[in-house]
């Protein structure tokens, strides 16, 4: 089973939940209706690609785009916060990763009418750094994350920005499907999302606190 790295020490991977168009910017550059309720989808654990790993471009997708994220890693099991129980006491760490998307293959599943694993859930497609520990970023509804590629900024995300914050989040999660110990939550990405190239080389930076890189092969 795949794992990251929290404060150095490993935490095995379970579920992955991604957030979709918790962004309006986002949802204005990609022409899409704004959701009366929270759009949820996953990634297999398969899918995970730690800080320094090589993001190998799928052989049926041409155009494949990068979707930088902060991540929340799950700290204990949770079948519904209860009245009182903030939702911080949940998480164990912070990150910040790219949700890559075939944005021609999930074109084509959404006129059909059909799911968007194969545009979302490849190999690779869910890229991580490490986790600090979640008290080392005192306000995640407040803070900033960024990708530059080839040293040039793309994408610079304001959680304050979030359509449906994480205490939203991590409540309805908990509440609907409950959470697991090593599940990752993927938060939805900002506007400037963009076609990845060969060659390139992806710097993610949250707050100052936790970097990554990958580079696309």
């Amino acid at each position: 089973m795949s794992h990251v790295l929290l404060e150095n020490a490993q935490k095995r991977v379970n579920n992955i939940f991604c957030i979709g168009r918790n962004y309006a910017a986002h949802i204005e550059e990609l022409k899409n209706e704004m959701p009366s309720e929270t759009v949820l989808f996953t990634k297999p654990n398969s899918a995970i690609l730690r800080s320094g790993g090589e993001i190998r471009l799928p052989a049926f997708g041409g155009d494949v785009h990068f979707e930088t994220e902060l991540v929340l890693l799950v700290g204990k099991d949770s079948d519904g916060l209860a009245e009182g129980e903030s939702w911080q006491t949940l998480i164990a760490g912070y990150g910040v990763g790219l949700d890559l998307t075939a944005r021609d293959v999930q074109g084509r599943l959404k006129e059909k009418g059909l799911p968007w694993l194969k545009a979302k859930g490849f190999r690779g497609s869910a890229c991580v750094s490490d986790f600090v520990a979640a008290d080392k970023l005192p306000n995640p509804d407040n803070c900033t994350f960024t990708l530059h590629i080839d040293g040039g900024l793309r994408q610079k995300g304001e959680t304050v920005l979030m359509i449906h914050p994480p205490a939203e989040l991590v409540g309805e999660l908990a509440a609907v499907f409950g959470l697991r110990e090593g599940d990752l939550i993927f938060t939805g990405t900002p506007e400037g999302v963009g076609k990845l190239s060969s060659g390139s080389r992806l710097q993610l930076d949250l707050a100052g606190l936790v970097k990554a890189e990958f580079t696309v092969v």
